[in-house]
């Protein structure tokens, strides 16, 4: 039985006690469930108060309900929702009504994907209605209503189309190549290659910015034991989360907190001091601190300014040191200054964590990383399959531009298919149906 047979139901409020619930459902069989829980099929786009039944025509409860007939409405199909007092009974009695007359318990994501299947959104509308949900800032609020209104999807849908548009006008040239007319100019093609990589690459750095957005810049605190790494992840979060003792090795485990600076999530995350160890215990911390480095976006190594020297043989031989940032913790003790320099091309911001003191350095320093300058520039919220459907068809574009530099014009017009086909990727246009459904199981039931 297909989506287009089934008729689907869910609890679409939040689950818990209040004022109001709200049960979904959608599907060939809403008229037939509204005649039988309400006495009548409502009138499509008008609010109707009355009784609602059950099965055996017993009164559930009194409140709202809504029809909305196909194709005008959300997923497509008919939908009919009942808006009724928000006890979680109530809507359990709603349900089970509901599904007794035939429909079944939709699964997550499973209005949304129907939504998608009927043309009503594409995939990146899709996936903003879930963020937009998930929104954990006003920013990133504002960045998924961006995706909804379909900003990202035209910006990717005009670079698709340009794409196609290119490798039409290449193929062309192959099927003629045997006429005296010179099709292909070779750098006007050149230049239209180089544009469509310059647009890519203005849009995978907004959406990049979108996804720090989203899921929030992972910052790890590294250091030896006893720098100060704990109170320095206290005096971030503002909230005693670590326990700081002057004993060496208090932290054993990776401990997580998030945080919002001017709107961005920082996942700060705490670990176990760097050393060579023969406890078990403090072994096995250890070796989750080097995951989670590895991991970060960003890595503070702390050191205590009364160290000579600076140990970097601690951090993992493989660790990518572009977003490195070096903390000098407790200046207060040698009577220095809260200030930012550079020690070879390496930020390094001299800071109080006990007293709190120079966290806005460096705060601004990591928003700074994670170059969210101007919200009103119009970041939209990504996720990391559209970053690497991007990255695919950036690569594509410039293998594309160097088989034009070598002659190879069928080896050209291939790179441009991966490259359109990538990018159609992002907006549903070429999706597997594994692709979505592992899209779709990760929303909300009811949405």
């Amino acid at each position: 039985m297909n989506s287009s047979e089934t008729t689907i139901c869910a609890l679409a409020s939040s689950v818990g006690k209040g004022g109001i619930g709200v049960v979904r459902v959608s599907g060939p069989l809403c008229k037939v469930i509204a005649k039988k829980m309400l006495g009548f099929v409502p009138k499509p786009r008008y609010a109707h108060y009355g009784l609602f039944f059950d099965q055996e025509n017993a009164e559930i409860d009194k409140g709202i309900a809504l029809f909305f007939s196909k194709p005008h409405s959300f997923t497509g199909e008919d939908i009919l929702e009942f808006q009724g007092h928000g006890g979680m009974s109530v809507m359990r009695c709603l349900l089970e009504s509901i599904i007794s007359m035939g429909a079944k318990p939709a699964e997550p994501g499973e209005f949304l994907k129907r939504a998608f299947l009927n043309g009503k959104m594409d995939l990146v509308q899709a996936e903003a209605v879930a963020d937009m949900i998930d929104a954990n800032s006003k920013y990133a609020s504002k960045s998924a209503f961006r995706s909804l209104s379909g900003v990202f999807s035209s910006q990717v849908n005009m670079l698709t189309k340009s794409i196609i548009e290119l490798r039409v006008f290449v193929e062309a040239t192959i099927d003629f190549s045997d006429e005296e007319i010179d099709f292909l100019q070779f750098e006007q093609v050149k230049l239209k290659a180089k544009g469509i990589k310059q647009e890519i690459e203005t849009i995978l750095k907004s959406a990049t910015q979108g996804v720090i957005l989203r899921e929030g810049l992972n910052v790890a605190i590294a250091g030896k034991p006893n720098v100060g790494k704990s109170s320095l992840l206290n005096a971030l979060t503002q909230e005693s989360s670590a326990i700081v003792t002057d004993i060496a090795g208090t932290t054993r485990d990776v401990l997580k907190e998030t945080i919002h600076v001017n709107g961005m999530p920082l996942n700060i995350i705490d670990t176990a001091g760097l050393h060579d160890s023969h406890n078990k215990v403090e072994k096995e911390g250890i070796k989750r601190a080097y995951l989670e480095i590895e991991r970060a976006d960003v890595v503070l190594m702390v050191f205590d300014a009364q160290d000579d020297k600076l140990d970097f043989s601690i951090l993992p031989k493989n660790m990518d040191y572009q977003f490195l940032l070096l903390i000098k913790n407790k200046v207060d003790l040698i009577g220095g200054t809260i200030e930012r320099g550079v020690i070879n091309d390496i930020v390094q911001l001299s800071v109080s964590a006990k007293h709190s003191e120079g966290m806005e350095l460096l705060r601004k320093e990591l928003f700074d990383i994670a170059g969210l300058e101007d919200f009103s520039e119009g970041i939209v919220l990504a996720r990391k399959r559209h970053i690497i459907a991007l990255e695919a068809s950036l690569a594509s574009i410039e293998n594309a531009i160097m088989q034009l530099e070598n002659g190879a014009i069928e080896l050209m017009a291939e790179d441009l298919r991966f490259a359109g086909q990538s990018m159609g990727s992002i907006t549903g246009e070429f999706s597997s149906d594994d692709l979505l459904g592992e899209i779709f199981s990760s929303f909300c039931i009811g949405k």
